[in-house]
């Protein structure tokens, strides 16, 4: 697969980064429409400014959830640290620095963060499930080795000579299709708030139920992810796939676990304490 749509001169155009303008021009679409039906007092220049705002800083919080746990990698050539193209995003990072940007806009807009949160939370998970074509096609967020038939099998360079991340990490080797199981849970996902989003719950239930169905999606998907990262003092361990070895770095339990039974337990809680799960007169 080659990750490069549009090579002109030394300028690249590449597929992971059209998946993104893709996903958030849909995105913006579909916010749109949920603040236009819920009537929330935002114009479409206030949203234009949101995204302007949210998405940059979300950018920015995901790439640094992710190099603050594998500070390893970068230390040596902290200039890759600005090289996201080539993979390195932690959405658990992007979510929060996401929040937090939204949650400021809110108070300066003074309008409700949950029924803002609400209204945003079936695109997020739309443009999360469309970021993972561009995983696809990049060789990044990728699986571990697997002896399944529909596993996939990466080169370890493109045509460029660039490192392809799963041909590089298990050369020969099939991998687990990780990034294409979260994009169906996250399709799956985006359904289910779609479908709710008009049954009239609480302000704040539709956010609440994005952060657990998702946590408990990327709780499943992480079991299968080699490029998860870890707490604890990482270790080398050996797994053997059919009659190929491959060493990896393991630690105490991966990031992803943690933060996903943090969020299901949090947001379960919320649900509960703010009986988020009664609907109101008007949907």
């Amino acid at each position: 697969m080659n990750p490069v749509l549009v090579q002109i001169g030394p300028l690249s155009i590449r597929y992971y980064g059209l998946m993104y303008v893709i996903a958030f021009a849909l995105g913006f679409f579909l916010i749109a429409r949920e603040v236009k039906r819920k009537r929330l007092k935002l114009s479409t220049e206030d949203l234009l400014d949101l995204l302007l705002w949210t998405v940059p800083m979300a950018i920015i919080g995901a790439r640094l959830y992710y190099v603050a746990f594998d500070w390893q990698a970068f230390a040596s050539d902290p200039i890759r640290i600005l090289m996201i193209w080539k993979g390195g995003l932690a959405i658990h990072g992007g979510v929060l620095a996401g929040a937090i940007t939204v949650y400021i806009y809110t108070r300066v807009k003074r309008i409700s963060f949950w029924a803002l949160t609400d209204a945003m939370a079936p695109s997020l998970i739309l443009g999360q499930a469309i970021g993972r074509i561009g995983n696809l096609i990049n060789g990044d967020a990728h699986g571990l080795p697997t002896t399944l038939p529909w596993g996939i099998r990466y080169p370890a360079f493109t045509a460029a000579g660039d490192p392809i991340p799963a041909g590089a990490q298990f050369p020969g080797a099939a991998t687990h299709p990780s990034m294409i199981y979260e994009m169906i849970l996250n399709l799956a996902i985006f359904a289910f708030l779609w479908v709710i989003r008009k049954r009239g719950y609480k302000d704040g239930f539709s956010t609440a139920m994005y952060f657990i169905l998702y946590s408990v999606a990327r709780f499943i998907v992480s079991f299968t992810r080699a490029d998860s990262l870890w707490l604890g003092r990482l270790r080398d361990v050996e797994i053997a796939v059919g009659s190929q070895t491959f060493l990896i770095q393991v630690g105490t339990v991966r990031a992803a676990h943690v933060i996903s039974v943090i969020f299901i337990v949090a947001f379960g809680c919320l649900i509960l304490a703010r009986h988020l799960y009664e609907r109101t007169a008007t949907p």
